[in-house]
């Protein structure tokens, strides 16, 4: 396929045929599924695909089944018009931009269960998120059957959600992870952050500084709580950002602990709305 000429492709039938032809001339597959909105943190992920890939394919789809909140499913940015001329700058070879009839011709009544992962941080404050998210992720996987497919660290539960996922599924598909991106003030890309208004924007840049300082400072602190009452405090004592949930868990598992430990691989996660717009961020603990 060449890289010149990007495809937008709006079915799944016709997303199958094109790489069904190329996997018979024996070329590898990348996925990069997006929500569209894009930004430098996708872009990212499109550049590692293109790296280790023969053929590309980004897709842009907003998954209502993975919004337990209609408003912010209805305000979630969406540009495809500009999405698609990012990915063409970076030689995307195929767009699927499927509708809602396409990924959901009837009612998919699938329940995963992911144990303890979808129980604690985004599990507790946005019931059936992860489930939503499991099936539009195999959705898309089945559709098209990539060699490997990315996905961005701040969304560091749903990493681990997907990679259960893909065992639950017995998928022979890789899941590469990719850092996070961050802006110039620390704060971690994400679509949402068109929603700022100048001065949340201003204020953002402030989770992961707290984070940050929290993780450099653990000997300080005696115990997770104690940790816990500075990020909480720190975090609302500036009037436009509320504290929503902060936690300390251990990075393959996802279960919280209640005690530091340097043993133990340890992420802290971090949800803090910034008006209505919710963020999100995280950072190992080494």
């Amino acid at each position: 396929m060449n890289a010149l000429f990007m495809q937008i492709v709006h079915h799944i039938k016709e997303l199958k045929a094109i790489l069904l032809q190329q996997k018979e001339n024996g070329v590898s597959i990348g996925f990069v599924p997006t929500m569209g909105a894009l930004h430098e943190g996708h872009l990212s992920l499109v550049r590692k695909c293109k790296q280790s890939n023969d053929i590309t394919v980004v897709s842009i789809y907003v998954n209502p089944a993975q919004f337990n909140n209609k408003n912010d499913l209805k305000s979630y940015p969406r540009d495809s018009e500009r999405d698609c001329k990012l990915l063409s700058s970076e030689k995307c070879n195929i767009v699927f931009i499927p509708d809602d009839k396409e990924m959901y011709p009837v009612p998919d009544t699938r329940e995963f269960n992911f144990g303890l992962m979808e129980q604690v941080m985004e599990g507790v404050h946005r019931t059936g998120h992860f489930n939503g998210v499991a099936k539009i992720v195999s959705k898309l996987f089945e559709a098209v059957e990539p060699d490997k497919a990315y996905f961005g660290q701040k969304d560091f539960q749903q990493l681990a959600i997907i990679r259960k996922l893909v065992k639950m599924n017995h998928y022979d598909i890789e899941i590469v992870a990719c850092p996070i991106v961050r802006e110039k003030n620390g704060l971690a890309m994400s679509s949402r952050n068109t929603l700022l208004t100048k001065e949340q924007r201003n204020a953002a840049p402030l989770i992961f500084k707290v984070i940050k300082e929290a993780s450099n400072n653990l000997t300080s602190h005696h115990s997770v709580k104690s940790v816990k009452e500075y990020v909480r405090n720190t975090i609302n004592s500036n009037k436009l950002l509320k504290l929503e949930y902060y936690e300390i868990v251990e990075r393959n598992t996802l279960k919280p602990v209640s005690e530091i430990s340097l043993k133990i691989p340890l992420t802290a996660c971090i949800a803090v709305y910034a008006g209505n717009i919710r963020l999100i961020d995280n950072i190992d603990i080494n």
